[in-house]
Parts: structure tokens; C-alpha cells; sequence
């Protein structure tokens, strides 16, 4: 069973995706802010962590950075109401593998989810998506 961690302060979001994704067959651990996800992470790791674009405190880029750093082998997934592009991303060296914008279909977010953990390492994890969930180079 893949293991995602989701980072996000507000409570419908968190609900509604933990709830969704445990239907999916994914086991779910949830964390409010940076400091709770890698506090998470040290003590019990993850194949994938869903990070909110705009959190107080450490936003998720901050945060995606930290996890690349202390945590190479989780995949990370940005996802934000906010539209960035993919130029955005990539120039922002976070190491993402993917951005998902808000509102998201759930299925093709556990899809996505599946794809991006079975991609192999991270280092070749270069791949087409759907045209809503854009994975990165």
C-alpha cells in the first residue's frame, strides 16, 4: 500500500482528500505545516507527500526543498487554487514532480499518485500526464 503524506492547514481539504484517498488504497498520514510534515517524515517516511502551494509559515515550495533535501526518495507533489506554470516550477529548484491545480478530480489524482510512485527513481521520473496534472522534468 503506497503511503502519502498531506500537507495542508485547511481542514475540508484535508478531510476530503485523506477520506478519498484511503478509498483509493492509499494509506494517508496528514501534517498541518512544514515543521509537523518533516517531523512526519523523520519518524515514519512516505513514498509521496501532497504539499498546499500557500500555507503560513513555510509555503510548499520552502518545503519541498527541505524534503528534497533530508528526504530524496519521497516524491513530492505540489498542488494550489493558484496557477503556476511549469516554467514557474522548474525555476524554483524544489525538486517537485508534479503540480496539481485545484478543484481536482480524485480519481485522476490517484491515478497521478500511482504513476508518479511507480515511475521508479526519482532521477528518471520524467513523464507524460494528463493536461491537468502536469508532471516536471
Amino acid at each position: 500500500m503506497a503511503r502519502v503524506l498531506i500537507v495542508d492547514d485547511e481542514d475540508n481539504q484535508v478531510r476530503a482528500l485523506t477520506i478519498g484517498l484511503r478509498l483509493e488504497g492509499f494509506d494517508v498520514a496528514v501534517a498541518r505545516d512544514a515543521e509537523g510534515a518533516l517531523n512526519h517524515l523523520a519518524a515514519s517516511p512516505a513514498d509521496i507527500a501532497i504539499l498546499d502551494l500557500m500555507m503560513p509559515g513555510t509555503n510548499g515550495m520552502e518545503l519541498a526543498r527541505s524534503i528534497r533535501d533530508l528526504f530524496p526518495d519521497v516524491r513530492v507533489v505540489l498542488t494550489s487554487a493558484y496557477h503556476l506554470s511549469e516554467r514557474q516550477l522548474t525555476r524554483a529548484d524544489c525538486g517537485v514532480v508534479g503540480f496539481v491545480p485545484k478543484p481536482f478530480v480524485l480519481s485522476e489524482l490517484a491515478e497521478f499518485l500511482r504513476q508518479k510512485i511507480a515511475c521508479g527513481p526519482i532521477s528518471s521520473n520524467i513523464t507524460q500526464s494528463e493536461p491537468r496534472l502536469r508532471a516536471l522534468p
